[in-house]
């Protein structure tokens, strides 16, 4: 089995208090919870944070579906890139319009690490894998009694 890509693979760390690095770590896992090689993945989130600057759920969420797709073609994700354009652009609508756009708030009204993770599934397009990929990460820091 090959390495899983994590955080510093990607120029960061996830810290719990920062939501900076937990929307990064959120669009990460939703990236490569696709069916799409790591390595393309890990290269459309470095367009869309590092080159586009795209790093926070409101700047995401203002983009275009046009430059969401030509984002997500930049870094190579040709496959189910108009889908996953609309799985983005809603994933940022609901979590401002749901959490202020702060993934640190789903844990503050979660009251739980089971309730946090049903909400996180609650997104469209995020899946068992793509919950499975972030709380490897970031469960601990938001959820340290387990």
């Amino acid at each position: 089995m090959r390495r899983q890509l994590s955080p510093p693979d990607l120029g960061f760390e996830v810290d719990p208090h920062d939501e900076s690095s937990l929307f990064k770590w959120f669009l990460a896992s939703f990236l490569f919870g696709n069916r799409i090689s790591q390595a393309i993945a890990a290269e459309t989130w470095r367009v869309i944070v590092e080159v586009h600057g795209h790093d926070t759920p409101r700047k995401l969420g203002a983009c275009s579906h046009a430059r969401l797709v030509r984002m997500l073609g930049e870094g190579g994700y040709r496959r189910y890139d108009e889908s996953t354009a609309t799985r983005l652009s809603l994933m940022c609508r609901t979590l401002i319009a749901d959490y202020d756009g702060r993934i640190g708030r789903i844990a503050e009204t979660a009251g739980g690490r089971e309730e946090f993770e049903r909400r996180l599934l609650a997104f469209k397009g995020v899946g068992p894998v793509t919950l499975g990929i972030f709380m490897r990460e970031a469960g601990v820091g938001l959820f340290p009694q387990g």
